[in-house]
């Protein structure tokens, strides 16, 4: 009796497991299996020695937008490409993803270089690695090439504004969270001025600084979003407020906002160019401190995940930008 219950037992589990391979075999491998972070060598002659990762869909078709994501201090590309939600988002809206990696050879935190001079300007050093991250991937994956993006983190978010000035043809926009101005570190003479009081400089001198790190170039410049948490005491909001000085002044704009709003509860301003283009757009995250705004779940409006820099605040910085760059517009 034992045996032929035994042997039952295994006659269903051998149909259930053929019924299982055939379920299987009906499903395309884009389904079967989900796409991973893989990284990419050769990409370059990689002067700032970053590593690059990157993340593709499954199925991903050519012709689709590039977003590349600039991890903080301590963090890496892994951690903040899902944290931050982005690598959640191309799933859902269809783009790429760029995943530049500091190294500790680098920088001893893991923070990308974006207050050395040889890491910043145009050909040279790590933002040079980034513009080659850049190319490859549009060579690869057949990526729109007027439809690249960037954005970043805190050193990330410097090093966003260092791409958006020193390889502006290559940007349709940027995306700065708790970031830093073009060049801020040599107008206030140390980066630890920068962060924590910030640079005197007019909004013409903030500007200028930028049009010196790509000399005779007319346009079109990158738009900028700017996402500051008004309790954070490592990058002082002063710098949301110089960001804004500075690509306002890029765009030809003046510092007066043409929007002021609320988006889920947080002050919200747009500058906008003479044309009525959105050159500036900002976000005071009342209260947040240092970090990323995620706002983890299921809905529409969110994602993310919470940890280490990147704080649940109700408000997801991705979806926001992959709003306002025309993301979702599949």
């Amino acid at each position: 009796m034992t045996h032929t219950r035994a042997a039952s037992r295994l006659a269903r589990l051998a149909t259930l497991l053929i019924a299982l391979t055939a379920l299987f075999a009906l499903v395309p491998s884009g389904q079967a299996r989900a796409a991973s972070l893989q990284e990419v060598t050769g990409f370059g002659s990689n002067p700032g020695a970053l590593r690059m990762f990157r993340y593709v869909p499954a199925g991903l078709p050519a012709g689709r937008p590039v977003v590349v994501a600039l991890h903080g201090c301590t963090q890496d590309a892994a951690g903040y490409g899902t944290g931050s939600g982005w690598i959640q988002l191309a799933d859902r809206w269809g783009f790429s993803v760029v995943l530049p990696q500091q190294t500790s050879a680098n920088n001893a935190s893991s923070c990308f270089d974006w207050f050395q001079t040889g890491d910043i300007q145009r050909g040279q050093g790590e933002a040079a690695s980034v513009a080659q991250m850049v190319d490859r991937q549009l060579a690869d994956a057949g990526g729109d090439a007027s439809r690249v993006y960037v954005t970043g983190l805190s050193a990330g978010g410097a090093m966003t504004a260092v791409m958006m000035a020193a390889y502006p043809e290559k940007f349709a926009a940027g995306g700065v969270v708790a970031g830093l101005p073009y060049g801020c570190a040599q107008a206030a003479g140390s980066p630890y001025v920068c962060m924590y009081v910030g640079a005197t400089q007019t909004p013409a001198q903030w500007g200028d600084r930028v049009r010196a790190a790509r000399p005779g170039y007319a346009g079109p410049w990158p738009t900028l979003t700017v996402f500051q948490g008004t309790a954070d005491y490592t990058v002082k909001p002063v710098n949301m407020t110089d960001l804004m000085k500075q690509w306002t002044n890029v765009h030809g704009a003046d510092q007066s906002a043409d929007v002021s709003d609320t988006v889920a509860g947080y002050p919200h301003q747009v500058f906008r160019d003479p044309a009525g283009n959105t050159a500036v757009e900002t976000y005071s995250i009342t209260g947040m401190g240092h970090g990323q705004p995620v706002d983890p779940g299921s809905g529409t409006e969110q994602c993310g995940a919470a940890g280490a820099y990147l704080l649940d605040v109700n408000l997801c910085a991705a979806y926001r930008l992959g709003q306002a760059w025309g993301l979702s517009a599949g």
